[in-house]
């Protein structure tokens, strides 16, 4: 396996592990009787499943994770708890920018890939329409009604494009 390779499953791994610290973080504020509760319970679980498949493909092909996970683990938590403090609406602006990110990184990687790795893209394709179902899902739960929209958004994709580039090396 190629370090490119390894640096994408690496990457892609720490990020669905992210996702679940940040569902898991809004869902301990919410609750399961919040409005969008039920949505983010849902693509919590989806979220485990990318993770599960990843962590097979780490262990298959000998690469190791991220060393930032532990930091990765509290602030997914930290992020999906202050945005759900802020509401339900904040909670989905929270997701669909998120999901902007990865969308736009798993893209590039599918890019990059071309017909390299049937199997890494396979997955990849597959859980980049599954991202792109929940960013849509999110504004449709009114992710765009959240205080300071704008900024909330800006702020949360640019600390996902650091984390990506930290998580591909580290």
């Amino acid at each position: 396996m190629d370090k490119r390779s390894e640096r994408m499953l690496r990457v892609d791994q720490a990020g669905e592990f992210g996702a679940t610290r940040i569902y898991a973080g809004q869902l301990a504020v919410m609750g399961n009787r919040a409005p969008g509760a039920a949505e983010i319970a849902g693509m919590a679980t989806q979220e485990a499943a990318h993770r599960e498949v990843f962590d097979k493909l780490l262990a298959e092909r000998g690469v190791r994770p991220t060393l930032l996970q532990p930091v990765w683990s509290a602030a997914g938590f930290a992020l999906g708890a202050a945005t759900a403090l802020l509401g339900p609406e904040a909670a989905m602006a929270c997701t669909a920018a998120v999901e902007t990110e990865i969308d736009r990184h798993y893209t590039q990687q599918l890019d990059d890939l071309g017909d390299e790795d049937p199997e890494l893209s396979g997955h990849i394709a597959k859980f980049r329409d599954e991202e792109r179902e929940h960013h849509d899902a999110a504004i449709a739960g009114g992710a765009e009604r959240a205080p300071a929209y704008p900024l909330l958004s800006g702020v949360i994709r640019l600390g996902c494009r650091v984390a990506i580039k930290l998580s591909e090396r580290i």
